[in-house]
């Protein structure tokens, strides 16, 4: 799986799209969906952290974090934008954040209280999309009525599709 600083490396306009539709509203905003232990979906709104260097979130005790440690597997779908129905998804595996240097930095860059029981996670990106439905298109997508960008790793038999739109 891609590192979201390997993943934003190879495919620029298609990071740059996602990262605006999850912190459109400041802070990312996003729909965290886990594998419960029986299999189902669990889903819930979280906070992720987009910075060059990775995708990270923030989890307190509770049981999407408990899926997490259990099945890292992953997706994440941003809040709707209020003007459009533009959606941002991505997908892959989450594992805990061992090099306390990093957990230290993201800590004291995002606030986290000390006192609370959270775990940083780094989440890798096996799947990315962006579709653009209305709005402001950006000048790469201004010819098209629906524009569609999807990554998947190519270390897991994955391709992009629309290269034009996705560089």
């Amino acid at each position: 799986m891609a590192t979201w600083s390997e993943f934003a490396a190879a495919h620029p306009t298609l990071a740059a799209a996602i990262r605006q539709l999850m912190c459109q509203y400041g802070p990312g905003l996003a729909y965290l969906a886990t594998v419960r232990a029986d299999g189902g979906p669990r889903v819930h709104p979280v906070s992720p952290v987009i910075t060059d260097d990775g995708l990270y979130c923030f989890l307190v005790g509770s049981p999407k974090r408990n899926d997490l440690d259990r099945d890292g597997r992953y997706a994440l779908h941003a809040y709707p934008p209020e003007d459009s129905d533009d959606e941002a998804y991505l997908s892959g595996r989450a594992a805990a954040v061992a090099d306390p240097v990093v957990v230290r930095r993201l800590a004291a860059d995002m606030r986290a209280e000390p006192s609370v029981d959270w775990r940083l996670y780094e989440l890798t990106v096996e799947v990315a999309m962006v579709i653009r439905r209305g709005g402001t298109p950006s000048p790469a997508e201004a010819n098209e009525a629906d524009a569609c960008g999807i990554w998947r790793d190519p270390s897991v038999g994955g391709r992009t599709r629309r290269p034009d739109w996705v560089q």
